[in-house]
């Protein structure tokens, strides 16, 4: 049997995973892909897709595993995504859905267009669309940084 999973997901822990479900759902369009829940109906794991990658949405199972609406607003990590659709239109129905922005749509210097917006309970997200091919010579010229590795 194949793999169909990415071979990296991130895993974000919510005070309320069943109501993130919902809210990712419209802020973003993710889809439920898998739920499992214990006889009491509180959720014990999920995963979400978008596009071939997946995030899992969890909840708060220890002292060590919190969301940063428990912590003080504390991040320790963010997530990436990134769209092939109008990102600004994709900031927008984020908003509309309750993303607190960040930062507004903008090019950067690499060549794409990025927002940044925080969901409810105090996770940072970045969404990143692709809008032109920049070399590395074009990069570093208008950043002014030294940059290796560079596709």
């Amino acid at each position: 049997m194949a793999d169909w999973r990415p071979k990296l997901i991130s895993a974000v822990v919510y005070r309320d995973p069943k109501a993130a479900l919902k809210f990712l759902e419209a802020a973003f369009g993710f889809e439920l892909f898998m739920l499992l829940e214990d006889a009491e109906g509180n959720l014990v794991h999920s995963e979400m897709r978008f596009g071939d990658a997946a995030v899992m949405v969890g909840y708060e199972w220890s002292d060590e595993y919190k969301s940063p609406a428990s912590i003080g607003g504390k991040v320790t990590q963010s997530i990436h995504i990134g769209v092939d659709a109008d990102v600004d239109a994709h900031c927008e129905r984020a908003r509309a859905a309750g993303m607190e922005i960040l930062a507004e749509p903008e090019t950067q210097f690499y060549g794409d267009r990025t927002y940044r917006c925080r969901d409810p309970e105090g996770h940072i997200w970045t969404v990143s669309q692709n809008v032109e091919a920049v070399s590395r010579e074009a990069a570093e010229a208008a950043s002014g940084l030294k940059i290796t590795g560079w596709i």
